[in-house]
């Protein structure tokens, strides 16, 4: 008996420090690793106003930022008082707002408040509607970390009682700023293309600066962690190239040839390749583990077709993502052929957020139109289109998986959805 014991508790050890088991909280944008993927089961595939909705609780104004879940508690952040239509209102009026919720119920624990520091970008034109709480915080499991752009990064406890806060550069951009933190071993990691024209990597603890790469230009993207060889190297898509650091000292280890535009759309990977979508119709692979320019050395395929904002997922040797909403798209990562591109019927609008995938299912969330759930296999298959009837408020968020229940935020309500 006892040798039996100690065979499974051998075997539950393994399986922890792999990471293979289902991971229950989704504690940065995009999930686990930052790939839009989670291994569980059983949720629901279609839902509406009365139908599947374990909750819903009234947010104090919109967002385009996710929600992230860590145990019980549910963390998020809003803005109000202005950006709420556009070429409307007063900017001394704007306030930011970060919540931590119940998972369970919705419940609010507790609710800080930021003001600002001004002038911000203005609510005008096309880029800038995403608004003023569009990254997605971030937890370590003690300790939260939120990006409110030129304000700064803020360091929490879980309790909501700030540790720190500092500067990554105050410039704003018509368009607003948007990339989320990335924790990586001691280091906190912002995109501050907007702030500052560089990434910052910060002591988590202290939020001292700890090393700096400049040159990071038109970037809304969230950098990722891409394990090579022989170490992670951290990679962002910039106007023109996509480039990989050094994750631990900031220094440029390869680039190659990008998006010839600004970039939203971060980017995944599989094995050691990367995959980049973007706008002006480009999408492309590159092998990571590269040095200086690897176009040539390292380039795998590039094609004329891409997306402008939303990002893609890498699940089972397909790639999925959605162009200008209206069109879903299936890719060979090893060509870069499509298996199909089909539209969204009823049409779907603009599609800001990017997809989650879970349970064999993509979930596509548009702005007006609802969440439309796609099999997530080579051969197109709409399995439902969900929309809320009482909630018509726009949706730039990506939905989140957590504990067997998706969480979704529309610029009014944040929504609890599951098997009912």
């Amino acid at each position: 008996m006892q040798r039996r014991t100690t065979r499974w508790l051998t075997g539950m050890i393994i399986l922890l420090s792999s990471g293979s088991l289902p991971a229950a909280d989704w504690t940065q944008f995009r999930g686990p690793a930052g790939l839009g993927i989670s291994d569980e089961t059983g949720l629901p595939t279609k839902w509406s106003s009365t139908e599947n909705v374990v909750w819903k609780v009234a947010m104090p104004g919109p967002g385009a930022s996710s929600p992230i879940t860590l145990g019980d508690r549910l963390f998020i952040t809003c803005y109000s008082g202005y950006g709420l239509a556009p070429n409307e209102g007063d900017q001394s009026k704007l306030v930011r707002h970060l919540l931590c919720l119940n998972r369970q119920s919705g419940e609010v624990i507790w609710h800080k408040k930021f003001q600002p520091k001004l002038p911000e970008h203005n609510y005008r034109g096309e880029g800038s509607y995403h608004g003023y709480a569009a990254s997605t915080p971030t937890t370590d499991g003690k300790r939260l970390y939120v990006f409110f752009g030129k304000s700064g990064v803020f360091c929490f406890d879980l309790d909501g009682d700030e540790l720190w806060q500092t500067s990554v550069g105050e410039r704003t951009n018509g368009w607003g700023s948007g990339c989320s933190p990335v924790l990586y071993k001691n280091l906190l990691i912002i995109n501050a293309s907007v702030e500052s024209g560089s990434l910052v990597a910060l002591n988590k603890t202290t939020g001292e600066q700890v090393w700096q790469a400049k040159g990071i230009g038109s970037s809304w993207n969230t950098p990722l962690l891409v394990p090579s060889k022989s170490k992670t190297e951290l990679v962002v898509s910039i106007a023109n190239h996509v480039v990989s650091f050094d994750s631990d000292k900031g220094e440029e280890l390869w680039r190659a040839e990008g998006v010839h535009r600004y970039v939203c759309p971060s980017v995944v990977y599989h094995d050691d390749v990367v995959y980049v979508i973007g706008g002006g119709h480009t999408s492309l692979a590159v092998r990571s583990g590269g040095k200086g320019e690897v176009t040539k050395s390292h380039g795998v395929w590039r094609l004329n077709k891409g997306a402008n904002v939303s990002s893609p997922i890498y699940y089972r040797g397909h790639l999925y993502w959605t162009r200008d909403g209206s069109t879903v798209c299936c890719q060979n990562p090893t060509t870069g052929e499509m298996a199909y591109e089909e539209r969204f019927k009823p049409a779907a609008g603009r599609i800001w957020s990017s997809p989650v995938l879970a349970d064999g299912k993509l979930y596509y969330t548009s702005q007006h139109k609802g969440t439309f759930v796609v099999a997530a296999a080579p051969k197109y298959e709409l399995l439902a289109h969900n929309t809320f009837a009482d909630d018509d408020s726009r949706t730039n968020a990506s939905p989140i998986v957590s504990n067997g229940k998706l969480f979704l935020r529309t610029d009014r309500n944040l929504y609890c959805i599951g098997e009912k």
